[in-house]
């Protein structure tokens, strides 16, 4: 993932209705429908909630029938989950080092 696509994807997952509908995509394909019989959200707002998260990568659409379904994107995911643990390794490392120069004697410490 790249460094531009992170805010634009953490930013798609801000939105609670959004995270809930994509975890309801993670759990099984769902229609626009579907998904505003269970949720307390007309199936306009559904509808464009799916298109934030389409934009961003992390859901596709296609048709089965009559009907069109939706599914989570598991690669867009597992690449926002290596990126955000990468970043989160960062700051453990940047955290570890500064507790480190803070815990030296103030005679041993670079200027």
């Amino acid at each position: 993932m790249t460094a531009p696509a992170l805010p634009a994807v953490c930013a798609a997952l801000g939105d609670p209705t959004r995270w809930e509908i994509l975890a309801r995509l993670g759990e099984a394909p769902v229609s626009a429908s579907e998904l505003a019989r269970a949720l307390p959200v007309s199936r306009q707002a559904i509808v464009k909630h799916l298109e934030v998260l389409r934009e961003v990568g992390l859901v596709e659409s296609e048709r089965r029938g009559r009907e069109v379904v939706h599914v989570a994107v598991g690669a867009r995911l597992g690449a926002l989950a290596r990126e955000l643990d990468r970043i989160g390794r960062s700051w453990e490392t940047r955290l570890l080092r500064i507790k480190t120069l803070a815990e030296q004697p103030e005679a041993n410490r670079p200027d």
